[in-house]
């Protein structure tokens, strides 16, 4: 893959030997290098400033360049960076000096902390003991951010050029106390579509059977819809397709103390066998019903 080589220290691209299946598998928050500037910066100790990563979830999607696809991860924690998230999503409380007018201070994301420089950790703890200079963010998001990105866009241009549509598989992790609303029902999965924008009915629909046929409990947009990412890249009508999932950590992380558990090694063959199911779906839906449709 001809992304800047230069951007290796902060993320990369795993590349199968040839590219046999049109997917593209993306693990944005599971980063694990904490530059020693920023973690100078916070309050937080080693562990509480990873309670938000997406842990080990790279790890988990590793098969990917084995059954023929690119996998692209970050190497930069999500606390420093969200690139699942507009360029410049930006909170003014955090900085010491007014912000460029082209940001965006008013979404939600910001308000709840979670903004492309972001200002919390889960359980709203704080990361910055102090106020940033707003050349550091514009300088995170020029060296980081953008080259990510375009990054991304390469992979799935080349894919789809060469396959005729491309699949981005988005890869999270969601908290283990995470339930439907008005019910005590706590997925394994969730798959997220955007509702239908982001890819067809027919490949969110395999992704939930799939996983219900592999014994796991499986849900489709709630509470997790699907971020920048899976918003920005799904273009179904074009054969763009992007459907984010989120993982569970309790089936494969002690939530306390981050690591792995025991079961580790399991989930991750299991998430294998499902990328190697929704690539023989695809294979076989386009081969009889022709090109996935939008919903």
């Amino acid at each position: 893959m001809d992304c800047d080589a230069g951007d290796f220290e902060h993320f990369e691209v795993r590349e199968p030997a040839t590219q046999t299946i049109p997917f593209v598998f993306n693990s944005p928050h599971s980063g694990r290098f904490y530059p020693p500037a920023f973690l100078a910066e916070t309050n937080l100790d080693s562990l509480a400033i990873r309670r938000s990563a997406d842990h080990y979830v790279d790890e988990l999607f590793a098969a990917a360049p084995e059954l023929g696809a690119p996998l692209l991860l970050a190497h930069f924690p999500r606390a420093y960076l969200d690139v699942n998230r507009e360029p410049y999503e930006l909170d003014p409380r955090m900085f010491d000096g007014p912000l460029p007018s082209f940001v965006n201070i008013g979404s939600i994301r910001v308000a709840g902390g979670l903004g492309t420089i972001p200002r919390i950790v889960a359980e709203n703890m704080e990361i910055y003991r102090r106020r940033l200079p707003v050349d550091e963010a514009m300088s995170r998001i020029e060296a980081i951010y953008k080259p990510y990105h375009a990054c991304l866009r390469k992979l799935i241009a080349r894919t789809h050029a060469r396959f005729g549509l491309a699949i981005l598989i988005d890869c999270h992790s969601m908290p283990g106390n995470i339930r439907l609303s008005g019910s005590d029902i706590r997925p394994d999965f969730i798959i997220g579509d955007r509702y239908g924008t982001s890819a067809s009915a027919e490949l969110s629909r395999a992704a939930l059977q799939i996983l219900d046929g592999m014994g796991f409990s499986a849900v489709r947009n709630k509470p997790y819809a699907g971020g920048f990412i899976t918003e920005h890249y799904g273009r179904p009508v074009r054969g763009l397709h992007a459907l984010q999932i989120e993982i569970n950590r309790a089936l494969y992380v002690d939530e306390v103390t981050l690591a792995k558990q025991p079961e580790f090694p399991a989930v991750a063959a299991a998430i294998g066998d499902f990328m190697r199911q929704m690539a023989d779906f695809v294979i076989d839906f386009s081969s009889r019903d022709g090109a996935l449709a939008a919903e």
